[in-house]
């Protein structure tokens, strides 16, 4: 069983502690994504699970073992880089193969590892071709095929697709997945794109400053943010934020947000604030609408009056810019039609799906 559990990870560089005591548990066969802006820490912990950089504190376990102490070669392992790491001078077929080579593997126990690998990546008919010879989505295939020849407990990516065009990105991130599907092993995969955290992962870890923000599902993570920093990191477009003040008005609880206007709270919510309470209204931009072009009930809302600052047709949507007190925010047309740039439109404020945080610790009040 290829588990792999982190315990009170820390990593300082001298006296300057980067990571902060991460635990985390990831599943056999679970594709876990380790997600966050630069410089939060998760290629660093990527490359402690590797055995690249040492553990200043704490616990790895892979599987049963104890391997703080073990190099990467005994961990069985193996990491996917963003840079490819190909050998320019070998064919793709010498690439596949020469890890194994290297382990003193004979001819015969390497050659059909290497058919395997190039069977479920196709890559058959790019075998006897240099690095140099290949695209950049086909060179990425390669190094997963160096990885996947190894037979590893666990596969490590590090943001292995930043160096593709967008399409190039989506498609491999399908590519990815169908790997997973295939070979049905523990993946831990960093990215800072939070479009692939939420479409490979069965669970992914929100950072931030060496510190976990968030664990959980994509649904859960982006239905229900712990805190500003996720509710703002996760979803595209992001989150808009909103900061208010709770106030007593006409016997409801309400949050007066810029420009004066009065939000209602959903009723879960509204117990748990107190008049004079500094809030962050959070809210989706599929909450937030034209009249009559929203996907949810429209029974319990805010209607705003507002001018459009600029459009974003997107086919089938259109994302829409205006402001709110002074603050930009987006909101998500349905069954769109044309728009001019200061058009006005009613738009409708989903009440019940509205997020609402503590204006001091950025916290869920939902939670």
């Amino acid at each position: 069983m290829a588990e792999v559990h982190l315990s009170k990870i820390v990593k300082r560089y001298g006296s300057l502690e980067v990571v902060h005591g991460i635990d985390l548990e990831v599943k056999h066969n679970e594709f876990v994504v380790l997600v966050g802006p630069s410089g939060c820490g998760k290629s660093t912990t990527l490359r402690m699970i590797a055995g690249l950089e040492e553990i200043s504190d704490g616990e790895l376990r892979i599987g049963d073992r104890v391997v703080n102490a073990l190099p990467p070669r005994s961990r069985n392992i193996s990491m996917v880089f963003q840079s490819y790491a190909l050998y320019p001078h070998m064919t793709v077929r010498e690439n596949l193969g020469f890890g194994l080579k290297i382990a003193g593997m004979s001819p015969e126990e390497i050659t059909p590892r290497v058919d395997e690998a190039s069977a479920i990546l196709g890559l058959e008919k790019f075998m006897d071709r240099l690095p140099a010879n290949l695209s950049g989505g086909q060179r990425q295939r390669v190094a997963m095929g160096r990885a996947i020849v190894r037979h590893p407990d666990v596969f490590l990516f590090d943001e292995p697709l930043s160096n593709l065009d967008a399409k190039l990105r989506g498609q491999m991130r399908v590519e990815i997945k169908k790997l997973h599907q295939r070979v049905k092993t523990t993946v831990i995969y960093v990215t800072h794109d939070q479009v692939e955290a939420m479409t490979l992962a069965d669970r992914i870890v929100i950072m931030r400053d060496g510190h976990v923000e968030q664990v959980g599902t994509p649904t859960d993570v982006f239905e229900n943010p712990v805190n500003t920093f996720v509710a703002g990191f996760i979803g595209s477009p992001p989150m808009n934020q909103l900061e208010g003040m709770i106030e007593q008005e006409n016997g409801d609880v309400v949050a007066r947000v810029g420009g004066g206007v009065a939000v209602p709270l959903p009723e879960d919510i509204a117990p748990k604030v107190r008049a004079g309470q500094k809030v962050v209204i959070g809210f989706r931009p599929d909450a937030f609408a034209p009249k009559g072009h929203s996907l949810h009930p429209e029974d319990r809302s805010v209607e705003l009056d507002l001018p459009v600052e600029i459009s974003e047709p997107l086919g089938t949507e259109t994302i829409i810019y205006t402001q709110i007190g002074g603050k930009e925010v987006q909101a998500k047309m349905l069954d769109p039609r044309p728009l001019k740039d200061g058009e006005a439109l009613t738009f409708t404020l989903d009440v019940e799906r509205l997020h609402v945080f503590d204006g001091e610790s950025g916290k869920s009040l939902r939670a």
